[in-house]
């Protein structure tokens, strides 16, 4: 199961969504099935951050979802954001590693 999350700041407030999303790198590190959460960061748009998220099942991703620290992420995130995040959700058919 793979996730794709876009997520805009915004003007003025890119650093401190920056810092509010790495944050989260070490808590999700220990996830035992999220297999990759790669924060990515618009080369053009500063404000539009993305996260590519890979997940052993559905049941590591309500996991993930269900963590304390999720749920702080979007509290301290909502100020900062500019509208809705975009989540897509997909399967993975072929790729290579």
């Amino acid at each position: 199961m793979v996730i794709v999350a876009k997520i805009k700041a915004v003007s003025g407030k890119e650093k401190e969504m920056e810092k509010a999303l790495m944050d989260m790198i070490p808590k999700v590190r220990e996830e035992e099935g999220t297999l990759v959460y790669t924060l990515h960061q618009d080369q053009n748009d500063p404000a539009m951050f993305l996260f590519y998220e890979k997940y052993k099942d559905t049941d590591a991703l309500v996991a993930h979802s269900s963590t304390p620290y999720f749920k702080a992420l979007f509290k301290a995130i909502k100020p900062l954001l500019d509208g809705n995040p975009e989540i897509i959700m997909y399967n993975e058919l072929a790729g290579i590693n």
